[in-house]
């Protein structure tokens, strides 16, 4: 199964940057490619949310549950339904001296073994470029906000 996985330093303070990873409502607002994020249901550590974003043009839609680690500065993600076989990942972040490392992996199966040889190596360059903007955006929001 394919895997991206994008890291980053972010000159800021791991505390502030969990806490705009963990509001991922707000995503749509900083991030080009994300169309809209809505939660649909929030528990005690958890979140289930409906995404629509852009990839290449192409627009895909998904519903994944989060889940909270703040003691790890960790959040997973899983989809539970979409456009997708599989897409899951999590988000990992480390205290440094100099700031947060950011860590985003992403695993994606589109589901079609025939079209899989054509489409992964496409669809993990997109996946890599979103990733990498998504990143680059929460590192411009942390170290704007210090």
């Amino acid at each position: 199964m394919p895997e991206v996985d994008v890291t980053q330093v972010v000159e800021a303070p791991i505390d502030s940057v969990y806490e705009i990873l963990s509001d991922m409502a707000a995503f749509p607002k900083f991030m080009k490619s994300i169309e809209s994020i809505t939660i649909r249901e929030r528990g005690d550590g958890y979140t289930v949310s409906e995404w629509v974003a852009r990839l290449q043009g192409a627009k895909f839609r998904w519903v994944e549950k989060d889940i909270f680690h703040p003691d790890e500065y960790r959040i997973t993600y899983d989809q539970t339904e979409g456009d997708l076989k599989v897409f899951r990942g999590y988000w990992q972040l480390k205290a440094l001296d100099n700031g947060t490392e950011v860590m985003l992996v992403t695993e994606f199966e589109f589901g079609m073994p025939m079209l899989s040889a054509l489409l992964n190596p496409v669809a993990k360059i997109a996946i890599r470029d979103n990733a990498r903007s998504m990143v680059s955006a929460i590192k411009t929001l942390a170290q704007g906000a210090e």
